[in-house]
């Protein structure tokens, strides 16, 4: 069973791969990210929309009931409770698959397009769904010069990308209307979601890796804040992106065990767009997400939803922020306790020290870290100091170089809690724990585990992890490089010096006799021209 998946699998993700890539033409590929990605949530709703109220109905007893078939005007007395149950409607009309079916004919083929989606999102208005909506199809613009300079060549990609995400194998579609929309339709469509976000990512060079980690670090990262825990109250992250981090819960818990929801928060409008997308596409409902838009370091928009069980964060590296060129700041609760902000050219602790802030007393936060930020001194050598003399840092976990896309350095997980058993800080050297897949390294499965489980016992391993009482922490200026605690296995061969010596001897007269044979033939040759 679980071959036939992974080889399904497969099949779904080169489909994706050759139709992606035969759609965009001419687009660049990241520019076309959201046309593809768009289309994928367009289908999704449609389908997912039609399951749950063609199974209403015929739990009610209209056993042939196909909402698909349906006149607006007849589905129009189901919106209201639709709205309110799926925080969203969609007339029949102007579902995926009857545009699909006429597309073609549709000389207005892209305002027909453009209208629906605002429907769509107008649907949610006035109802607790509507910031969870409101301008999802922004990055979906049908008019757009990118998909072809005139009206009729537009329409023209907009009939091959409808027929392309129509044609993907995401479920059973071909008995179309019978609401035969299934979980595991639900997870095809999330995993079509996160692998074309991660093929994106790879050929987009630095700005791809701003907005998406790598699933087994994501992975990894989850595990790591619910050791010993099977739910958790509600799961953070104040650097979303894509939300890959948040939605790993689901995964590694199982869908209902994240009980209040998933809470984010990214910067980027296209990305913020992108996560609610995903949310959606995995099947958590409106409800159970809370994304939002904005510069959490000077605007976050969660105080009244903290603090938070689990957090995770891949947050941009060493980028700018306004540090204590803004004088508020360093009265903000969030960093007053630590004394000083971080540089206003590296905010890597400042989004530490936030993300310390709302962790809740029985939490854990996993946040991956650029590693300068281990052993570098000022204002961030008296954070540490902070976090160290507290007692906050629970590990700081050294991860293989070139996992993540855009960059090939190697960082590092630093752990947080706030309710420790000890006052020591554990060091695990992840560095060598990866196997080479493509251009890129990869935590397999085997890798994950043996990080978590050293983890999780929290024991000196010889060249692999050591338990560091904090004191000497400070002995040693506050500096949390794991190269600093766990020593380097020698890999060197002893060598017999005079076993070397008498080998080198050999290999010197052997050039002396080669030498002297060479003279000799030149001599010969000079003789035999003279």
């Amino acid at each position: 069973m679980n071959n036939n998946k992974e080889t399904e699998r497969a099949e779904l993700h080169k489909t994706i791969w050759r139709i992606a890539n035969d759609l965009r033409g001419s687009v660049d590929g990241w520019d076309f990210k959201s046309y593809v990605l768009g289309m994928l949530f367009y289908r999704f709703i449609s389908e997912n929309l039609t399951s749950y109220l063609n199974e209403q109905e015929r739990k009610a007893g209209a056993k042939d009931f196909d909402y698909a078939r349906l006149s607006d005007q007849d589905a129009e007395y189901g919106r209201a409770e639709t709205v309110k149950e799926k925080g969203f409607y969609i007339l029949p009309s102007e579902l995926f698959p009857n545009v699909r079916a006429k597309a073609r004919q549709d000389a207005n083929l892209n305002e027909t397009l453009s209208r629906i989606f605002i429907d769509i999102e107008a649907s949610a208005k006035g109802s607790d769904s509507e910031y969870d909506f409101k301008g999802l199809f922004d990055d979906l613009d049908v008019n757009s010069s990118k998909l072809g300079p005139t009206v009729v060549k537009r329409n023209e990609k907009l009939v091959k990308l409808l027929d392309a995400i129509g044609d993907l194998p995401l479920g059973n579609t071909s008995n179309k209307g019978t609401g035969s929309f299934s979980h595991h339709s639900i997870d095809l469509f999330g995993d079509a979601y996160e692998y074309l976000m991660q093929m994106y990512a790879s050929t987009a060079g630095k700005s791809g890796g701003e907005f998406y980690t790598p699933q087994e670090v994501s992975e990894l990262l989850a595990r790591l804040t619910v050791v010993g825990k099977t739910e958790v109250n509600k799961v953070y992250d104040p650097a979303c992106g894509s939300g890959s981090l948040l939605l790993k819960f689901a995964k590694v818990l199982g869908h209902d065990k994240v009980r209040q929801g998933f809470y984010g928060q990214e910067v980027n409008l296209t990305t913020y767009n992108l996560c609610r997308i995903n949310m959606f596409l995995h099947d958590v409902n409106y409800e159970k997400f809370d994304i939002a838009h904005g510069d959490t370091l000077t605007d976050p928009h969660h105080w009244d939803d903290e603090p938070f069980e689990a957090i995770v964060s891949n947050p941009p590296y060493s980028i700018k922020w306004d540090g204590d060129a803004n004088p508020l700041l360093i009265n903000d609760p969030r960093f007053a306790p630590a004394g000083v902000l971080a540089p206003k050219s590296k905010a890597d602790l400042a989004f530490t020290l936030h993300i310390l802030s709302w962790l809740a007393v029985n939490g854990t936060a996993a946040i991956v870290e650029f590693p300068g930020v281990l052993y570098r001194g000022g204002a961030e050598r008296k954070i540490r100091q902070y976090l160290i003399d507290n007692n906050y840092v629970d590990a700081v976990i050294q991860l293989p170089p070139d996992l993540f896309f855009g960059t090939t350095i190697a960082t590092c997980i630093i752990v947080l809690k706030k309710s420790k058993h000890d006052n020591a800080t554990l060091f695990i050297d992840g560095s060598k724990e990866f196997t080479r897949s493509g251009n890129k390294n990869k935590l397999t499965a085997a890798h994950q585990q043996k990080i978590l489980d050293t983890f999780t016992k929290r024991e000196d391993i010889e060249y692999f992890a050591r338990l560091m009482d904090n004191g000497d922490i400070a002995e040693n200026d506050y500096n949390i490089a794991v190269s600093s605690y766990v020593e380097q296995k020698d890999t060197r061969k002893a060598v017999d010096i005079q076993t070397l010596n008498a080998e080198i001897a050999q290999i010197v007269a052997r050039q002396a006799g080669l030498r002297t044979a060479i003279d000799a033939i030149v001599a010969d040759l000079e003789r035999e021209q003279a």
